[in-house]
C-alpha cells in the first residue's frame, strides 16, 4: 500500500473509509463513490477536522461542486472539484448539484440580488472566479438557475479568461491578509496566486509547496536578483509572491496583513530575518516561451 505516498490534502482517505479511486492504493475499511454536491453560501472554511475552532485550510465558493464522502453530526468530508482539496464542511453549506456552470464572476467582486433591481437587499456577496449556471440575460442582469440576478457586467463566460493573470493578482492589491483564505474579503499568498492564474485559465494548486513544485520552469536567479520578469512567481518556504516587473513583488503576507507591492530586495531582505530565503522561482508556462535562465 502506498498510503505515505499520497498527499492527504488531495486524496479522500481515512482508516475508515477512502474514495472508490484509491482502492488498491491506501488502507481503509470500505471505499466510496462520493456523491456530487455544490457549494450553496458565498464562500465557506474548509477544515481539516471537522472543528469549527481549527484554523481552515482553504475556502470553497458558492457553486463550486464537491463530492462527499461522509455526513456525520453535521459536517461532511468532502472533495473538491476545483483542485482535489480535502476536507470538512458544515453539511448545511452543500446543496443538491442540478448542472454544470456556464459563466464566473469576473469582477473582483459582486452581489447576488433576489431581484432583477440593483436596489433590492442582496442576498450575498459573490467573489472573483464563482462558478454561475445563468439560465437567461435581461437588460443589465443575468438570471441565475439556482436563483437570484447578478449585474451581466460583472460575469463572463466559462471559456473567457483573463490575459494576464497579473493583472487580476494587481487588481486585489488592499485585500486582507487571510490565513486560508481565497476571496476578495480576504486572502492570503497562495490564494491569490491560484486566484489569479485561475481568472486567466492557468491551472494552480491550492498550496504554496504544490505550487513551487507543479507550476512552471525553474529559473537560475543570480544572488542580484537580476533576469526576473512579469509573472515570475518567488517561493520562499510557505510562502510565494508574484513579480510585476524585474524588481517589484506583489504578495498577500502576514507582515503588512494585506496584498501589496514592494521591492523585491526589501521581502528578501525582512524575511532573510526571519531565517527564511528563495527556496526557487518559476516561470508559469505562458511565460515559459523565453528560454532565458531557465532549465
Amino acid at each position: 500500500m502506498e498510503d505515505n505516498r499520497l498527499d492527504p490534502r488531495r486524496h479522500a482517505y481515512r482508516p475508515d473509509l477512502a474514495d472508490e479511486k484509491l482502492q488498491g492504493k491506501v488502507e481503509a475499511e470500505r471505499f466510496v463513490p462520493g456523491a456530487l454536491r455544490r457549494v450553496r453560501r458565498a464562500s465557506i472554511a474548509l477544515r481539516r477536522e471537522p472543528v469549527s475552532t481549527l484554523v481552515f485550510e482553504t475556502e470553497l465558493l458558492f457553486g463550486e461542486t464537491v463530492r462527499v464522502f461522509d455526513e456525520q453530526e453535521g459536517w461532511a468530508w468532502l472533495q473538491a472539484d476545483r483542485d482535489a482539496y480535502v476536507g470538512y464542511v458544515p453539511t448545511d453549506a452543500l446543496d443538491e448539484y442540478h448542472q454544470p456552470a456556464t459563466h464566473r464572476v469576473s469582477a473582483i467582486g459582486t452581489f447576488l440580488y433576489g431581484a432583477a433591481d440593483m436596489k433590492s437587499p442582496p442576498l450575498m456577496h459573490l467573489s472573483i472566479n464563482t462558478p454561475l449556471v445563468v439560465e437567461a440575460t435581461q437588460d443589465r442582469f443575468c438570471r441565475l438557475a439556482t436563483g437570484g440576478y447578478v449585474v451581466a457586467r460583472h460575469v463572463t463566460a466559462q471559456t473567457k479568461v483573463a490575459r494576464d493573470f497579473v493583472d487580476v493578482a494587481e487588481r486585489l492589491i488592499g485585500v486582507p491578509y487571510l490565513w486560508g483564505g481565497r476571496t476578495r474579503i480576504g486572502v492570503d499568498c497562495s490564494g491569490l496566486v491560484q486566484l489569479a492564474m485561475e481568472a486567466a485559465g492557468m491551472q494552480c494548486p491550492r498550496d504554496s509547496d504544490m505550487q513551487a513544485g507543479e507550476v512552471g520552469d525553474t529559473l537560475l536567479v543570480p544572488d542580484s536578483l537580476d533576469g526576473m520578469k512579469r509573472g515570475d512567481l518567488v517561493f520562499w518556504p510557505g510562502h510565494v509572491g508574484i513579480m510585476i516587473d524585474g524588481m517589484m513583488l506583489l504578495h498577500a503576507n502576514a507582515h503588512h496583513m494585506a496584498v501589496v507591492v514592494e521591492p523585491l530586495s526589501v521581502a528578501v531582505s525582512r524575511i532573510q530575518k526571519t531565517g527564511s530565503d528563495i527556496r526557487t522561482v518559476k516561470r508559469p508556462p505562458a511565460l515559459s516561451s523565453d528560454p532565458v535562465g531557465t532549465n
